[in-house]
């Protein structure tokens, strides 16, 4: 499905490749407005902000909106285990869950980053896409319902995800606070560049953080 894919890229970190195809974005997301509920409407505000704000201005935004606020996290399983070691383990699960559909999961973040899962789910059939939807509602939804009280555009996108979903979105617990090594262990690479010791199953890589996002976030 178009719909998630280009949801997928608005969640990205701004770089100006992607940000030049944002008309071909909006036509995708007009073209299945049957489907997502004339997203493309509920959208004007965060297209407007990506198209008429300077790149290096979105990118200082985005990192402050999704990086230094843990509570605006795009890392799915944070909002459930928070750095617990059960987060490693959902991980798999989810890993498993993309392999199962041949699914290419090397990206610069883990598994449960959600632009990752979002293009997951524009590959799939709208039936087993919305399913997987469901099962993620909870943590979009209440990221959502962060983003917008703090003001932040990019709280439609996660409202468009809050729309489509099958299931009603619950109210999440506090995630525990506890030491993440083992879920670093799998799936990240050491400060010193070491690779992962462990990399479960086909086709997975780990890739450092884009140099830009870097330097965004030093």
């Amino acid at each position: 499905m178009k719909t998630f894919k280009v949801l997928s890229l608005l969640l990205m970190y701004p770089e100006s490749d992607w940000l030049s195809a944002l008309p071909e974005l909006e036509d995708a997301l007009a073209s299945e407005a049957d489907f997502n509920g004339d997203a493309h409407t509920r959208l004007a505000p965060l297209f407007a902000q990506l198209r008429d704000t300077r790149l290096i201005a979105l990118q200082e935004s985005y990192v402050a909106t999704f990086d230094r606020n843990p509570s605006h996290s795009l890392h799915l399983f944070e909002h459930i285990h928070g750095e617990s070691r059960d987060r490693g383990s959902a991980m798999i699960d989810l890993l498993q869950e993309y392999w199962k559909h041949d699914f290419d999961a090397s990206a610069a973040e883990l598994p449960d980053y959600v632009p990752l899962f979002l293009e997951f789910l524009s590959l799939l059939p709208a039936e087993d896409a919305l399913e997987l939807l469901g099962d993620a509602v909870h943590v979009l939804a209440t990221v959502g319902r962060k983003l917008d009280a703090n003001g932040s555009p990019y709280a439609t996108a996660f409202q468009v995800l809050e729309a489509l979903s099958p299931v009603a979105a619950q109210e999440l617990a506090e995630p525990p606070v506890r030491d993440m090594d083992e879920a670093m262990e799998m799936f990240g690479p050491s400060v010193d560049g070491v690779e992962p010791l462990l990399k479960p199953g086909p086709q997975v890589s780990v890739v450092q953080m884009p140099a830009s996002r870097r330097q965004a976030t030093a």
